[in-house]
């Protein structure tokens, strides 16, 4: 079991960090909180997951240990892969997962894409007592997200090698599309960003 990987960071793409280790890349999928922290050419520390299947070993890679265990313990819920795990981390932190389902919050969860009404109550029902109490005292469930996703995703286009000013740009870019939605997803803003860097180019 690979339990983390340190090393200097090789090359960062929207859903995937390469991080040397040993003369070896080692390809991690990690979300766009856990990416925006990351910088080409700096060292890093990150908590890893391996999940294993028949045709691929994939390496899912975290900010921290409480992330990793969250990530893990989402999957032991009825049809909750590592991808629908990474999704949920990807629109709320750990603390906010573990507000919303203190709190039965089935509307925090509909907000991560791929879980409907349905889903979002059988998830509650499954972990409601799993994932423990908050730990910290962030912000309420969404809040991270959707208080600073400006931020989040200028960072993001900085640590992938994008200059101040063309960050700037495709952040203005996707503004709409971010205050359209309630919550907003990081991910899929850092894609449409993407997409308006690579028309300009």
């Amino acid at each position: 079991m690979i339990a983390f990987v340190s090393g200097p960071v090789a090359a960062l793409a929207p859903d995937t960090a390469v991080v040397e280790v040993g003369g070896v890349g080692m390809a991690l999928q990690c979300t766009p909180n856990t990416l925006a922290g990351l910088r080409i050419g700096q060292h890093t520390k990150l908590a890893t997951s391996l999940v294993v299947r028949e045709d691929s070993l994939t390496l899912y890679g975290f900010a921290d240990d409480d992330e990793k265990q969250v990530f893990e313990l989402l999957q032991t819920a009825n049809g909750v892969g590592p991808r629908l795990a990474q999704a949920v981390l990807s629109v709320h932190t750990p603390d906010a997962l573990r507000r919303a389902f203190a709190t039965g919050d089935e509307k925090a969860l509909t907000a991560v894409p791929g879980i409907g009404k349905k889903g979002a109550q059988k998830l509650l029902i499954e972990l409601k007592d799993r994932l423990g109490a908050p730990v910290g005292s962030a912000p309420p469930v969404g809040a991270p997200v959707t208080s600073g996703w400006r931020d989040q995703l200028h960072a993001a286009l900085i640590g992938l090698g994008y200059a101040t000013r063309e960050a700037d740009e495709a952040v203005s870019a996707v503004a709409p599309q971010a205050e359209a939605a309630e919550s907003p997803n990081i991910g899929a803003l850092l894609k449409a960003a993407l997409q308006t860097l690579n028309r300009a180019r």
